[in-house]
Formats: structure tokens, sequence, C-alpha cells
């Protein structure tokens, strides 16, 4: 484990200094994934905000509260799974990245997940979503496994969610999202049971 530990901080180490993304030189610092290195789940969301950008973790504001609460609800901690970003820098005002943004962090994020080469995907919002499904929609998407293979990655699985900052204020989107949430473990299971099968 220490060792996936040590290859994903060089990785981030490296892709910091090399990324081409503008957005690196109006922040406090960048933000990298973070989490179980050995984990079966990825969960990506949108881009750093200002709490993230100052602390330099993912998902640690209102949202990432909400995120840790709904973890609790199918028996996960933070330490049980590996949380990042499509892009690693936190966009000025909180404005939603920029197609070249996203882009320029594009391979930093494939690095990030063939190195811990989870089974499964989630997408924490529409924007991480249409970074790898550009024709989906969010509304109709969410809580429905998608299953595609790319060739830059292995992992095939993926789950869109709304994303919890959306969520939050908003009632009857959070109550879709807590029960959207609580299908991973059946999910994982699935998947789980399919590649022994295959195997």
């Amino acid at each position: 484990m220490e060792n996936k530990k040590l290859l994903l901080q060089k990785l981030h180490e490296k892709n910091h200094s090399t990324c081409c993304c503008e957005l690196k030189y109006t922040v406090t610092q960048p933000v990298f994934g973070k989490g179980n290195p050995e984990s079966e789940i990825i969960f990506i969301g949108e881009a750093p905000g200002k709490k993230e950008d100052i602390e330099g973790e993912p998902f640690i504001g209102a949202a990432g509260k909400f995120l840790t609460e709904m973890l609790d609800t199918i028996g996960m901690k933070r330490e049980d799974i590996y949380i990042t970003n499509i892009v690693k820098y936190r966009p000025p005002e909180n404005r939603d990245p920029s197609k070249k943004e996203k882009e320029d962090c594009a391979e930093w994020l494939s690095e990030e997940i063939n190195t811990i080469n989870p089974k499964l995907i989630v997408f924490l919002g529409r924007h991480s979503m249409n970074h790898f499904f550009p024709e989906e929609k969010i509304n109709s998407a969410h809580g429905k496994l998608i299953t595609r293979k790319f060739k830059n990655f292995n992992t095939e699985n993926f789950l869109p969610l709304y994303h919890p900052a959306a969520a939050l204020y908003n009632g009857s989107m959070r109550e879709t999202l807590i029960k959207d949430f609580k299908k991973i473990p059946k999910i994982l299971k699935k998947i789980k049971s399919n590649s022994e099968v295959k195997s």
C-alpha cells in the first residue's frame, strides 16, 4: 500500500510541475486526490472550491461533509475511498472549469485512475460525467451504472450521481442523491461477481 501511496505522490508532483493549466498560476496550491490508494472506488468531482484551495484537500467544505455523511449510510469512511477532481486547481470565483482547463488536467486524471485501478468510478455531478460521457444528461443518467471500455485505463464501470453541493439545499435532489448513493454497495457486489465469472 505504501508503494502505491508513494507512486501517487510522485505522480501528483510530476503532473503539477508539467501541467500547462493556466489556473495553477492563480491558486494558493494544487488540490491532489486523497484517500485509500487501494480503494475499489474513486469519486471524481469537478474542481476544488475556496476551502479546498486553502487547505489543499478535496471535498472538505459543506459538500464534503454531506459526502462523508452519505458514506456513513453505506458503512464506509473517507479513509476507505479515494476522491479527486477533474481539475486540480480552483477556478476563480468558483466558476465552472473551461473545456481547455479540463483537457489540460486530463492526462493527470488518467494516470491517477490507472495507479489506483478501481472497480468503480463514481461521478459527482455533470462536469465529471460529461468529461467521460459528453452525450449523457445527469437528470436521466444519475443512479444508473454505465459500462464502457476506454483505451487509456482499465476501469469499465461508472456511476453518475448529482453533485453533493447541488443537492445540499435542494430537498428533492438531496433525497434522490441519498437514494442513488445507497446503490453503491450492491453495484460493487455485482461488478465483483461479474469479474469472478469472467475470470
